[in-house]
């Protein structure tokens, strides 16, 4: 049987360690924080579970998907339905009839395309939209890109909406129906007992050995010169020291708080929508379980987007023309020096992979590794 060596130990990391494991391979995992998990990490505070980087919840159109990942965890029945907050006016997400409704006083779904259509008519936005700015208008029109997508959007990403691409929002819900489940997918929820537990399951056999405040680049090229086939999960342009360049990310930064009080605002996901907000979002983690949690008491936390440096974590690739060709640039790299690296995950792949997406992407590579 084989020898392997994990960086990282998120989701594709995780699975591809305990599918491996699973087949009589010897399996280390080495993780540079305290903790497993990666982004996903829950934390038990006050008897609620707290998302620790960002809220994550699980939805999947793959049946196959929600089957595998139920078998670490059960999953409740948990919906996703944030509202935004737009100068202490509410409004409802993903953009509904409640959210026309809310606006313009529209009843029918015809009034509300009718009203998209005329402010789509008088900004003149036609053919192809070039930026995200054309794009959102020419899908819900003036009012609801100047209150609910243009403040979020140019805090999100750091640039003006008018410099973005069309292509970020150009899945973005609309719905015609009073219908607030942010998600299409059939299968959603949160797992009862949090994340973590899910990759201490999939990490839980003798074969596997976990060594955590492990840095892959503190001992690169031992790593590299031992025994083992290496599944890394890390950025792919700091794996060759940005020999080519750096690709492009964006960063956040959480403040979490206990409050000393049973509820704070009532939903799970608010998201704050004007541009003098300096955060994005507040989540109160225990609306996650439907107010489980001490009496009393309820964590929330802000999130704060940042430019990323060195110095601070990657959350979401910046996918434009330029990163795109770069990324595939080390891909080659990668083919070339490393044939025998898996490079995997939202930063080894670079991709803005959903929780069901890595688990399908991991579960692939174990494929293409073991001949399946």
């Amino acid at each position: 049987m084989g020898k392997y060596l994990v960086v990282g130990s998120g989701l594709f990391g995780s699975v591809f360690a305990n599918e491996a494991a699973k087949r009589g391979n010897s399996v280390q995992v080495i993780e540079k924080r305290d903790h497993v998990g990666g982004n996903i990490y829950t934390k038990e505070i006050e008897g609620i579970q707290v998302h620790e980087y960002g809220a994550h919840i699980f939805h999947t159109k793959m049946k196959d998907i929600w089957e595998y990942i139920n078998k670490f965890a059960n999953f409740n029945n948990y919906i996703n339905s944030p509202i935004a907050n737009y100068k202490g006016e509410i409004y409802n997400l993903p953009f509904n009839m409640n959210t026309f409704n809310k606006l313009w006083g529209v009843v029918t779904p015809d009034e509300a395309k009718e009203k998209i259509e005329d402010q789509r008519k008088r900004i003149g936005v036609q053919g192809n939209p070039k930026n995200l700015e054309e794009q959102a208008i020419s899908l819900v029109g003036t009012d609801v890109y100047t209150r609910l997508i243009k403040g979020y959007t140019e805090k999100q990403w750091g640039q003006s909406a008018k410099e973005l691409p069309a292509f970020i929002i150009r899945r973005l819900p609309v719905r015609f129906t009073y219908d607030n489940n942010y998600f299409n997918d059939p299968y959603q929820g949160i797992p009862v007992g949090g994340y973590t537990q899910i990759i201490d399951k999939l990490l839980d056999d003798d074969l596997i050995d976990v060594k955590l405040n492990t840095d892959f680049f503190d001992n690169k090229d031992k790593y590299l010169n031992s025994d083992r086939k290496i599944v890394f999960t890390g950025m792919i342009d700091k794996f060759f020291d940005y020999k080519l360049g750096e690709l492009e990310y964006r960063s956040l930064r959480f403040n979490t708080e206990v409050l000393d009080e049973d509820n704070y605002q009532g939903n799970a996901v608010v998201n704050y929508t004007d541009a003098e907000t300096p955060y994005t979002r507040i989540i109160e983690h225990k609306h996650f379980e439907f107010g489980k949690g001490n009496k009393g008491k309820t964590v929330i936390t802000r999130e704060y987007p940042q430019k990323w440096s060195r110095n601070n974590e990657p959350y979401y690739p910046i996918n434009n023309k330029k990163n795109k060709r770069l990324y595939s640039n080390y891909v080659n790299l990668a083919r070339s020096e490393y044939p025998n690296v898996i490079f995997g995950g939202r930063l080894g792949q670079y991709r803005y992979y959903n929780m069901d997406q890595t688990i399908m992407a991991s579960l692939e590579a174990v494929k293409r590794e073991f001949g399946e």
